[in-house]
């Protein structure tokens, strides 16, 4: 069954995006380059997700796309993708990466984002337990690259909403031009959870077992590896103005969080697809 988020929530992860692509834009150093070394994409996609962490069940999600780009020289070859500066990076809806320092190889940031809310109409096992509420996510992240291979670290943490503890993610990708207009990129990963995170969306009280309508138990989660995930996305131009954005995930649910009683589903399978305009900013 698939259901539609709240108007409140689709708007925050918007303006999120929105404020984050304008920061990057107004901070970019203003330097004399060709029209077409210096663009914006502005377009719409939906996000594919469970329902919640551990739910066979999923949601769509829309937001907006915003990929700000910037050539290095006014000879650039524009088809050859490592010779732009990528500043924004989307990981997901609440793993948004905005550049700060960096090279070729070190790169350093802070990230964004937004969680959706956990809601007791998500599944069964939750009825009778109320809502988690979501809230914008803030955190940083660093980067090193060997090769070809791009090897990161962040650390995510809701500050607004209900408190539930925080994140860190480690992953590696690869960004591969198959050819002069598609852009792949793939990425393997984990996700480590805070005590308070694991407790809040995996854990279930002594007052939520005697609230449950699914007769679960109690549970006590406790700090640990998370899970562990495969993603591939890609980029394809279908003009010179139109672009074309996709992707997957496949996330396998792991340890305590595996054990949940409130898990339906260890394989936790998402998608995004996107289509876009790229307009020229003026020089």
């Amino acid at each position: 069954m698939f259901m539609w988020r709240d108007w409140a929530v689709r708007q925050t992860a918007g303006v999120v995006l929105a404020g984050m692509a304008a920061a990057v834009v107004s901070a970019s150093p203003a330097v004399a380059e060709p029209e077409a070394g210096r663009t914006i994409a502005l377009g719409g996609s939906v996000i594919v997700k469970p329902k919640y962490e551990g739910s066979d069940e999923f949601e769509y999600i829309p937001i907006p796309i915003i990929i700000p780009r910037f050539s290095e020289t006014p000879d650039e070859d524009p088809s050859t993708f490592k010779k732009f500066r990528k500043r924004v990076n989307f990981r997901g809806l609440d793993d948004i990466r905005i550049r700060a320092l960096g090279s070729e190889r070190l790169q350093l940031g802070a990230v964004t984002g937004y969680i959706t809310n956990r809601e007791q109409n998500d599944g069964d096992k939750l009825r009778g337990w109320g809502d988690v509420e979501g809230g914008l996510v803030l955190g940083g992240y660093a980067g090193f690259s060997v090769g070809a291979i791009q090897f990161d670290a962040a650390i995510l943490d809701k500050v607004t909403g209900d408190e539930s503890g925080f994140e860190l993610r480690f992953g590696a990708e690869t960004t591969q031009q198959l050819t002069e207009r598609t852009t792949i990129v793939a990425r393997v990963g984990t996700t480590f959870g805070s005590e308070d995170y694991m407790q809040t969306y995996f854990g279930i009280t002594p007052q939520q077992s005697a609230r449950s309508k699914a007769d679960v138990p109690v549970y006590s989660a406790d700090a640990g590896i998370k899970d562990v995930f495969l993603a591939i996305g890609g980029t394809v131009d279908l003009t010179d103005r139109w672009l074309l954005k996709a992707g997957g995930r496949y996330g396998r649910l792991v340890g305590e969080a595996a054990d949940s009683p409130v898990v339906e589903s260890e394989n936790q399978l998402s998608g995004v697809l996107g289509l876009a305009y790229r307009f020229n900013l003026p020089r």
